[in-house]
């Protein structure tokens, strides 16, 4: 195997394929990046046996094959190497290194056999096919994500519910994350070929992958659906996820339907003064308190360790003097994702789930538990 490569096109490949791989292996091939030498391209293979990557970029092979090196050395040189620089790799027939050599740089790596390196969506039959726009796959993952569960015990809550649904009559796409505390669910129009497809768990790492990924994506990203699998596809990569194997909850249960007391505050006003008020709050609990009155809001949060803080902000609010209180980095979290001017957070009482909505976006909805204070 024989090849030639820009040095600035193979690490933007190594970027967004190397985070795949652990750090700490107990399998040595995982810790592997598959190269594989063709005409004009190189493809690069990392996988987790959870999660696939492929990448293919431009090269100019002399002799083509394949090989498998370690990722992050690979990746670590190819970053130190001078910018503008040409990279050349080669290997003899049954050799068990590989050269990279760069301008006066010369480096060999061990190589492990092909022959044992997992192989994932080659072979999968994907029974639904769609695209969605790579504008609203990157609104998709950014308005719920945050409210996966890091709780491995409810392995069914540590990613995205992804599902067909109806929203007022019309087909929907529906994302949906919880960790119990807080609900976030977002839904787009639903695309053509996602009709009937079912439920499933997009797990926390494919989700963080692909929104890496997202960015550098062109207008339209393909999604491929099997019984076990999900693939992501577009430009020149394919990033294959394994599906959690679980039943999300019935989530429909704790959006509350009756709350009728109405606040509406500006969201920037709104998480900045969260942010300076939980300064105070104790590293714990994180809590802030809101004392709702007429046409202002106050936010306190107390510590015995640091003291006290209190701001005042302007609202609309439709009901009587009342106080709640909710995690500082809850509110904050769901108040980011509020683009437009104006916050509407539905109440019931201090100790009833509460809505958090965008004024003038219906297509995301939150739902934060309270906590007493």
């Amino acid at each position: 195997m024989k090849f030639t490569i820009d040095r600035a096109d193979l690490l933007r490949a190594l970027n967004h394929v190397h985070s795949v791989v652990e750090r700490r292996n107990t399998i040595p091939i995982l810790a592997n990046v598959m190269l594989r030498a063709e005409k004009d391209a190189l493809a690069l293979t990392t996988t987790d046996m959870d999660l696939e990557i492929v990448e293919s970029v431009a090269a100019k092979a002399s002799a083509i094959g394949s090989t498998t090196v370690p990722a992050h050395t690979l990746y670590d040189i190819v970053r130190k190497l001078g910018e503008g620089a040409s990279v050349e790799f080669s290997s003899a027939a049954g050799d068990t290194t590989l050269q990279v050599k760069s301008g006066k740089s010369t480096f060999r790596l061990g190589c492990l056999s092909m022959e044992d390196f997992p192989k994932m969506g080659s072979s999968e039959k994907f029974s639904y096919s769609f695209s969605i726009p790579a504008a609203d796959l990157r609104m998709l993952v950014d308005r719920t994500r945050f409210a996966i569960s890091n709780e491995e015990t409810r392995y069914y809550l540590n990613g995205i519910y992804l599902h067909a649904a109806e929203s007022e009559g019309v087909a929907v796409l529906r994302a949906v994350a919880t960790d119990g505390h807080r609900l976030a669910r977002f839904e787009m129009p639903l695309p053509e070929g996602a009709k009937d497809m079912p439920g499933v768990i997009i797990p926390r790492k494919a989700i963080n992958e692909i929104r890496k990924l997202i960015d550098e994506a062109g207008d339209t990203i393909e999604i491929g659906l099997s019984d076990n699998k999900l693939k992501f596809s577009f430009d020149h990569i394919t990033l294959t996820t394994k599906l959690i194997d679980g039943t999300f909850p019935d989530y429909d249960r704790v959006i509350p339907k009756n709350n009728d007391k109405v606040l509406e505050v500006n969201p920037a006003l709104f998480a900045s003064a969260v942010d300076r008020v939980s300064t105070i709050s104790s590293e714990k609990s994180r809590a802030v308190k809101l004392t709702l009155g007429g046409k202002t809001m106050t936010l306190s949060a107390n510590s015995p360790d640091s003291g006290s803080a209190s701001e005042e902000i302007e609202i609309r609010f439709n009901a009587g003097p009342m106080e709640i209180g909710f995690n500082s980095a809850y509110l904050m979290d769901v108040a980011k994702q509020i683009e437009g001017e104006g916050c509407r957070i539905s109440l019931s009482d201090p100790a009833s789930p509460t809505i958090i909505q965008d004024v003038s976006d219906n297509s995301s909805l939150y739902v934060l538990m309270p906590m007493r204070v």
